[in-house]
């Protein structure tokens, strides 16, 4: 959206309109056409089964469009207006944007982490919402409600505050339980470190774990198709990755540091055109690689991005 002229260009600019605003839902343009299976996927029946039980929670979010009055454009909350249309729903309270680029807002949408839906449940039953009506409104069984409330059990405080706002599922937090707490931290700070919440990943921690370090330290590790002899070696092989990961640790804040100076060094040296005219003629195996370095949009090597 342009400017205002008017505007002080120390003002701070509002994201949204003032309060929400009740609108049409058939002037509410989407942005982007729903593929044909989302109705079958599983977010699909939460949501919609969310709205039917306790409504609304959080309303869609619109933009004015400047070419047609009456018509706004529809930035987040595709789902929502579906199902809001498929209930026979003709009006709903949205918020206005005062900044019409969807990618801009969508940007900034955190997803809801496991451990921070498992807070949001048990605040709802210690208000006095009953475990069904819960259930109804995830599109969940009652089972799946009772094991997302006992998640945590037996999860040192230390292990949730690295995964508090991480995309971990609750499996995960099973394997965990299976270590003792000085092991679970440490388990927790390998997913954290490798950006890698997967089951798998967890359970190959949990075979690289000592015996010592599992609750049921009398109770063998028994994981399918894992001689005890392998077992043996990826403990001694998690054990050296775990040094590993901390030597590189002690010295990542002042390597990266220093890879940003020389980005940002090479950059002004390329911009100097008797430099670069030099490098082509005499050096052009390093003019490739200074451009290469002046280019990267990251420090981490590409497969790792």
């Amino acid at each position: 959206m342009k400017p205002d002229p008017r505007r002080r260009p120390d003002a701070v600019t509002l994201g949204f309109e003032d309060g929400c605003v009740l609108l049409p839902v058939n002037s509410i343009l989407p942005v982007h056409a729903l593929r044909k299976t989302v109705k079958a996927s599983q977010k699909y029946r939460q949501i919609a089964a969310s709205i039917k039980e306790v409504g609304l929670v959080e309303p869609p979010v619109v933009a004015r469009d400047p070419k047609q009055p009456g018509v706004y454009l529809l930035l987040d909350g595709h789902l929502r207006i579906e199902i809001l249309k498929e209930m026979g729903r003709n009006e709903v309270e949205c918020l206005v944007s005062t900044d019409d680029e969807a990618f801009t807002y969508n940007k900034r949408v955190s997803r809801l982490a496991a451990v921070q839906e498992h807070k949001m449940i048990l605040r709802a039953i210690e208000r006095g919402v009953p475990e069904e009506k819960i259930a109804k409104a995830l599109s969940i069984n009652v089972h799946s409600v009772q094991r997302k409330v006992r998640m945590l059990d037996g999860i040192c405080e230390e292990a949730i505050a690295f995964l508090k706002d991480k995309p971990c599922p609750m499996a995960v937090f099973e394997v965990l339980r299976k270590m003792k707490a000085l092991r679970q931290i440490e388990a927790a700070e390998l997913l954290v470190n490798a950006n890698n919440y997967s089951v798998s990943y967890a359970s190959a921690i949990l075979a690289g774990t000592p015996q010592s370090q599992l609750v049921d330290a009398e109770k063998p590790k028994l994981l399918k198709g894992i001689t005890p002899e392998a077992m043996a070696r990826m403990e001694r092989e998690l054990g050296r990755l775990q040094e590993v990961i901390t030597s590189i640790q002690d010295s990542y804040g002042k390597d990266h540091l220093q890879l940003t100076v020389i980005k940002g060094y090479l950059t002004r040296l390329l911009g100097n055109g008797r430099i670069v005219r030099y490098l082509m003629q005499h050096r052009p195996e390093f003019m490739a690689e200074f451009q290469a370095i002046a280019e990267m949009s990251s420090t981490l090597p590409s497969e790792a991005t």
